[in-house]
């Protein structure tokens, strides 16, 4: 059954180095994914930036056989909605732009206390949401949509912002011309309905599926009826399944990923042809490579 790692493409890794103890460096994860057969992965961070480790690690210790992306997610630590660092991070070869996740106001009044992933971090996020009481994009928003835009290969994630937000932001992006659009796990924190979900696929944006969230994991507390659901209802080539593993205690994410695919595969009798579409060709058609 691990040959089914063969060539996967995980989008959603949690790797150190970072604010918080991480199950695995960056380093750590390029080696065991190496050992899987992977053909790349990302790394991503709540409150850095993380070309400079994914680029490092692959350059270090890839042999050539395994592509590390990073990117950028828009909290309060690198200024918010911030263009110009994004600009930057892109200069860095960043893939991935994430709107707010840690500090947004959403995931604060669902998280309600000291969020695991700050670590140490002892500044209150201040609580970010970009859209106004009518629900129309903050002008910083609609700048960041106009630099995406411009970048066909940058990919635009929704973070953890509520399903309002979201709902202003993908189809502004759509129409300014971002090719790509990522929903975060719209099932989990966010909140979003099955429904709402389709009709955000139907904008073209593309549905995580993140195996963290689901048994075994640690944070596993949607139920594979949820799974089952957005596999029914949504295109199978605007879904993109991934580990979102990474968090200490909480297991290596090649195995954590490895577990879901076996479920799938086995409980929801999900092909492998339909696996390697949301593991590995989807990705990489994300991801140009």
């Amino acid at each position: 059954m691990r040959e089914i790692l063969q060539g996967i493409i995980d989008l959603h890794v949690h790797a150190g180095p970072s604010v918080a103890k991480r199950a695995v460096d960056a380093g750590d994860m390029l080696k065991e994914g190496l050992e899987a057969g992977y053909r790349a992965f990302v790394v991503k961070d709540h409150y850095f930036p993380t070309m400079m480790s994914a680029n490092l690690v692959e350059k270090h210790l890839g042999s050539e056989k395994i592509k590390v992306f990073g990117g950028i997610a828009l909290n309060n630590s690198v200024g918010g909605i911030n263009v110009k660092a994004v600009d930057v991070a892109y200069g860095m070869g960043a893939k991935f732009v994430y709107m707010p996740t840690v500090s947004s106001e959403h995931h604060i009044t669902e998280h309600k206390g000291h969020f695991p992933g700050a670590g140490s971090a002892s500044v209150e996020e201040k609580p970010m949401i970009y859209v106004d009481e009518n629900g129309n994009l903050q002008e910083e928003v609609k700048d960041l949509i106009k630099y995406v835009a411009q970048k066909p290969d940058l990919i635009l994630a929704t973070g953890h912002g509520s399903v309002r937000e979201i709902d202003a932001l993908i189809p502004a992006a759509a129409k300014a011309g971002v090719q790509k659009i990522f929903i975060n796990h719209p099932f989990f924190l966010i909140g979003a309905s099955i429904e709402k979900i389709v009709e955000w696929a139907k904008m073209g944006a593309y549905i995580e599926l993140n195996a963290c969230v689901f048994p075994p994991s640690n944070f596993g507390s949607v139920s594979f009826d949820v799974a089952a659901k957005i596999l029914e209802s949504v295109p199978l080539d605007q879904i993109v399944i991934d580990s979102d593993y990474g968090q200490n205690g909480n297991g290596s994410p090649v195995e954590g990923l490895l577990t879901f695919l076996q479920i799938l595969m086995k409980d929801l009798k999900v092909t492998e042809q339909q696996i390697n579409l949301m593991t590995k060709e989807t990705p990489a058609k994300l991801l140009g490579i």
